[in-house]
């Protein structure tokens, strides 16, 4: 008897064990699961602008070429063997400057002999003439004259013509490029020589769609930025519009325009690429936020708006105390009948508290479909979806979601390198 108690003393014994060992699991499950239920997250800084209308300076936008208004590649118009070289890469030359001379040995002989020649015919003409006057020469013979002296003169003015051929010469002021010719090289009519640009003024050529045809005018204002400086971003070379060809080329749709811009510090090249805008007049009252604020998907693009949470999301209020319940008649009359210098204490005291002490309300994210329309300069339109006033996140997306807990800070610009921060 004794040892069966024994035994089943020691049953129990391990069964209550084992029933606290198990209900000591679940009570921690489940403590646990409440936890991590009622935990929130912390907040993830964003950095925010409010939506606020401005003017908005619409353009069309065209990738272009940059041509000198006076450029050519010049050559020689006739044969010779490169006897002199007048000029240096990237010399500025004014106009008429002789730039190459060819061996004229030749022709210079030849001109000599042609105005010897000139002399004595013009001599025999003064002769006739002065015979004529006296009345012992006769007509034909002064005929033969004037004509022997015309062909003379006119031999002259030929080979003179034929002497400055053996020289370039700059037909306006410019820059020379790199020669392409070497002292004692024969050279033959087409000859490229040198490149000579005008540097001063440059020209643009682009083109654009049939469809924005009507929006371009002669005289409109025209912006270049120069590869790699950022789609419309930095444009800090300003013309006009000097041409807009009346057809439309019929395979590939599109105008040809022709733009001028001054580049008196030489930083627009021939031949370089450059980004074109063409400036359209300017309108009013544009809601406009920066591109990194539009966040495109599959459904569409979408916008996170920073907004108050709802009490259910702040979470609930405590609940009120059962003293605070009851009705005024319910209270003790002592409580009404308190000294009323308890009640009117000064509004200082409690104006003097911290503001830290007040809490702020909490902020979460709304997710925003929109409609976007037009950029410029880092900025996108929007046509629908959003408001004048609401917040919008403009760095971040990536790791955002709908109704996520967020805190604003924006002491970071997005639009700007770190490099820049710093500085500033």
């Amino acid at each position: 008897m004794k040892r069966f108690i024994s035994i089943t003393a020691i049953l129990l014994l391990l069964a209550l064990v084992c029933v606290g060992v198990v209900g000591f699991n679940l009570f921690r499950d489940s403590a646990i699961k409440q936890y991590f239920a009622t935990m929130k997250p912390p907040a993830t800084t964003v950095s925010t602008v409010v939506v606020k209308p401005s003017d908005w300076t619409p353009g069309v936008e065209a990738i272009g070429t940059v041509r000198a208004v006076r450029g050519v590649d010049l050559t020689v118009e006739t044969s010779g063997i490169v006897k002199d070289i007048l000029f240096h890469a990237n010399q500025k030359v004014p106009v008429d400057s002789v730039l190459l001379q060819l061996d004229d040995a030749v022709e210079r002989a030849d001109l000599a002999a042609a105005k010897a020649q000139s002399v004595s015919d013009e001599t025999a003409l003064e002769r006739a003439v002065e015979l004529q006057r006296r009345g012992v020469g006769t007509a034909p013979t002064l005929d033969t004259a004037q004509a022997a002296a015309s062909a003379s003169a006119a031999q002259v003015n030929k080979l003179q013509a034929v002497l400055d051929q053996k020289q370039l010469t700059a037909p306006f002021a410019g820059t020379v490029g790199i020669p392409k010719i070497d002292l004692g090289q024969y050279l033959s009519p087409g000859n490229a020589v040198v490149t000579l640009q005008d540097l001063d003024t440059m020209r643009v050529d682009f083109t654009v769609p049939e469809q924005q045809l009507p929006l371009l005018k002669i005289g409109q204002t025209v912006r270049l930025g120069i590869g790699g400086s950022g789609g419309g971003g930095d444009m800090p070379f300003a013309g006009a519009i000097r041409g807009i060809d009346p057809k439309i080329d019929a395979s590939s749709r599109l105008v040809s325009v022709r733009g001028e811009v001054a580049n008196p510090d030489g930083k627009l090249t021939p031949g370089q690429f450059v980004q074109v805008r063409v400036e359209l007049p300017q309108e009013k009252n544009i809601l406009s936020l920066p591109q990194t604020a539009l966040t495109s998907s599959l459904y569409g693009d979408f916008v996170f708006v920073v907004v108050p949470a709802k009490p259910a999301e702040a979470g609930a209020a405590p609940p009120a105390k059962a003293d605070d319940q009851k009705p005024a008649a319910d209270k003790p009359a002592d409580d009404a009948a308190k000294p009323q210098a308890e009640a009117a204490k000064p509004a200082a005291a409690d104006a003097g508290k911290p503001a830290a002490d007040e809490e702020k309300p909490a902020l979460v994210l709304s997710q925003v479909f929109v409609k976007p329309g037009r950029r410029n300069d880092g900025m996108v339109e929007i046509v629908e979806g959003i408001k004048a006033g609401d917040e919008v996140v403009t760095a971040g997306q990536n790791r955002l979601f709908n109704g996520m807990s967020v805190a604003v800070d924006n002491t970071i610009d997005p639009s700007k390198s770190a490099n820049q921060q710093a500085q500033q």
